[in-house]
């Protein structure tokens, strides 16, 4: 079960880093933000709710402080992934984000071997491989438009993302262990809401002025509704005792496919053949490393 709920997320991954790119277009990034977490809390409301009245004494723990605690923690890590990553997506093509976070289980494979015992095998090592070489890859034929990997700055707002993205899905892992999955996501969308609050507070509404202006786009709403429906089958799928980190990290990332066709489809990018050929490496590094995991 916790296998098909890795996949629903995916597909539902995927269609939110669309409507993110297209909200992004011409777009202020920090009001975006906020909106998204606005709409996300609101999705949630009930379990915020329903926790609240019910004294937080559903999934064990979370009604004690530490259980606050723990997820404000989440809100804070995945937060620092968002920004990072909205910048980047608001500046690169779709098709050279995608496969960069696609390599995102990667790091997460690596940090499970640390933290949680999990080992990998001459297949794995073989995925590990292949991911690497296809960033490689993807690093020369994206030379052809003018985004290099080692100086442009937000490939390096796309690895923070990613390194960021990774410690969030550890920390997943271990936090599921105490806590409801509906806790989780209800509370920790509602403190990233205050924490993006501040920051339109302090840092976009006094300098709006000199930056790009903020419009209002239909794909924002979208946004909440997408990863808002790919995190509660994420969390589920860990919630389950036999799950593994490293196989629903894996998994998840299988949503560069669907931004990849839409990056094709809706935002007519460019050098997909290079591109494409890329992804495939990263495709095979994956399938490779789920062979193993079998």
């Amino acid at each position: 079960m916790w296998l098909a709920l890795a996949f629903l997320s995916a597909a539902l991954l995927g269609l939110y880093d669309t409507a993110k790119k297209a909200s992004l277009k011409d777009n202020a990034v920090i009001p975006v933000l906020f909106l998204n977490t606005v709409f996300s809390t609101l999705i949630f409301s009930p379990f915020i709710i329903s926790s609240i009245v019910d004294g937080g004494a559903s999934g064990g723990a979370s009604g004690a402080v530490q259980a606050h605690l723990m997820t404000f923690a989440k809100s804070c890590i995945v937060l620092a992934s968002w920004l990072f990553g909205y910048f980047g997506l608001k500046h690169l093509p779709i098709t050279i984000v995608g496969p960069i976070n696609a390599t995102r289980p990667i790091l997460v494979l690596l940090g499970a071997t640390l933290l949680f015992g999990e080992r990998l095998n001459g297949w794995q090592w073989g995925g590990v491989v292949l991911a690497m070489l296809s960033l490689l890859m993807l690093s020369r034929s994206s030379k052809k438009e003018n985004v290099d990997f080692a100086h442009n700055k937000w490939i390096w707002f796309i690895a923070a993302s990613a390194i960021t993205g990774a410690c969030s899905g550890l920390y997943d892992k271990y936090i599921m262990r105490m806590l409801d999955a509906a806790f989780v996501q209800g509370w920790y969308n509602f403190y990233q809401m205050l924490l993006m609050g501040l920051m339109m507070l302090a840092l976009w509404l006094p300098n709006r002025r000199k930056s790009t202006p903020f419009h209002w786009s239909w794909a924002i709403p979208l946004i909440s509704i997408f990863i808002s429906a790919a995190d509660f089958a994420y969390l589920s799928a860990l919630s389950q005792p036999d799950s593994m980190i490293s196989v629903v990290s894996l998994v998840r990332r299988s949503s560069v496919i669907v931004s990849f066709l839409c990056g094709a489809v809706i935002f007519k990018e460019r050098n997909l053949k290079a591109k494409a050929l890329d992804l495939a490496f990263i495709l095979v590094g994956m399938l490779l490393i789920w062979i193993g995991s079998h």
